[in-house]
């Protein structure tokens, strides 16, 4: 399971981005200064960092320089508010590996920090899911039902994905809202339980549970 540093000081930012990227997979740590994110950034105890450079204290790009500088070669994606051209240039010439700005879909995070793990690592790139009679190729983005293509658009493309991902587990209607409309996205939005109605009319009612006052299950 792949380790991850989260170096950001906006509480709230910081628990979603922790409670997704756990829901996603991953094991995080979360930091909300620079000295502490520069004392625990190690390539030995981390396999990748997210960092805000608007940090208290020591800034985001001073992590970044003294990382670089000690010779880690840990991942860095920036994800910050500074979001001007010379900031970007700034930042990827400081040693950052990827450059995101606020705000974000958490999609596009994930689908980020599923590419430069995979960068790092020896495992090949998995382009093919499958879970019964429902598979999806991630790098053409098409989906099929025991073998008929079927046309999905975006949305619905990540939330068959993230149900895909956790076959059988019990997924809240906020775990979904976070992992597939990103953060910013009205918590009161009924949009994941209409999304979910296209996915059964598209894919099969079947696949789909709902588990009252919870959220939702799928089934292969």
């Amino acid at each position: 399971m792949s380790r991850i540093l989260i170096v950001e000081d906006e509480v709230r930012l910081a628990s979603f981005l922790e409670k997704g990227l756990r829901a996603s997979g991953y094991t995080t740590t979360v930091v909300g200064d620079g000295s502490a994110a520069s004392a625990l950034a190690d390539d030995d105890d981390f396999d990748l960092m997210i960092l805000d450079l608007g940090l208290p204290g020591k800034g985001g790009l001073e992590v970044l320089r003294d990382l670089r500088r000690a010779g880690q070669r840990l991942p860095v994606i920036v994800l910050t508010a500074y979001s001007d051209p010379h900031d970007r240039v700034t930042g990827l010439e400081s040693g950052a590996d990827d450059y995101l700005g606020k705000p974000f879909h958490f999609e596009e995070l994930v689908a980020r920090v599923r590419a430069r793990l995979r960068d790092e690592g020896p495992e090949a790139e998995q382009t093919q899911m499958k879970v019964g009679d429902v598979s999806l190729d991630l790098r053409t983005r098409w989906a099929s039902v025991r073998g008929e293509t079927v046309e999905l658009s975006a949305r619905e493309f990540e939330l068959l994905r993230t149900f895909l991902e956790r076959e059988k587990q019990v997924l809240s209607r906020a775990q979904l809202l976070a992992q597939v409309w990103g953060y910013d996205y009205d918590p009161g939005s009924n949009v994941v339980d209409v999304y979910v109605g296209y996915l059964r009319k598209k894919i099969g009612p079947s696949h789909f549970e709902t588990v009252r006052g919870v959220g939702y299950r799928f089934r292969g």
